[in-house]
């Protein structure tokens, strides 16, 4: 019973931490990431569409995103989406494909994306804890069945705290490298 509940504890913890590097992928370091873009949705005949589903994105050096429509009329749509994100670029429009070009980051920027980074790996880490007090009162309904020993359930919570923390650490050691590349100039 308590190993299920460790397991499920681990699974969610995991998920809680792919969700982190997710997230850390959308904050610009030195060099441009596409996946800057992943979260802009472009009006498609009527609905609104991930802009991957209809453009080739492409980083084509340090500075510079292309998106090339697979239908040109497309364009003008995704011109007016990018400029709607607000992602810190305006697009320019070359007839053919939409270019994004991002100036160098000042060490403003790097802060900022620094902080923003912090901040996610504080969410990550509410997210643990929520876990941690679902894997909890898991073992609170145990302890009412009376279907395992108290020495056990007082195992059952050190081995959820022992688990939490080392995600907790986890969490934290992926923000300090996060902080660290975000910093490099």
């Amino acid at each position: 019973m308590l190993d299920e509940i460790y397991k499920n504890q681990k699974a969610f913890s995991d998920k809680a931490l792919e969700v982190l590097k997710r997230d850390f992928t959308t904050l610009r370091t030195g060099k441009v990431n596409i996946n800057i873009v992943d979260h802009i949705n472009v009006d498609y005949y009527g609905s609104p569409t991930a802009l991957n589903q209809v453009a080739t994105v492409l980083a084509t050096d340090a500075s510079t995103i292309s998106i090339s429509p697979w239908e040109k009329t497309m364009l003008k749509a995704i011109s007016s989406a990018i400029q709607a994100a607000n992602i810190g670029v305006n697009p320019n429009n070359d007839g053919d494909s939409v270019k994004l070009f991002f100036p160098p980051m000042t060490t403003e920027d790097r802060q900022k994306n620094a902080k923003e980074a912090r901040s996610m790996g504080e969410k990550a880490k509410v997210a643990i804890r929520n876990i941690r007090k679902d894997a909890n009162d898991d073992i609170k309904k145990i302890e009412k069945d009376k279907s395992v020993s108290e020495d056990e359930i007082k195992k059952g919570y050190d081995e959820v705290q022992k688990i939490t923390d080392s995600y907790i650490s986890k969490i934290d050691q992926l923000v300090k490298d996060k902080e660290a590349e975000l910093l490099k100039v």
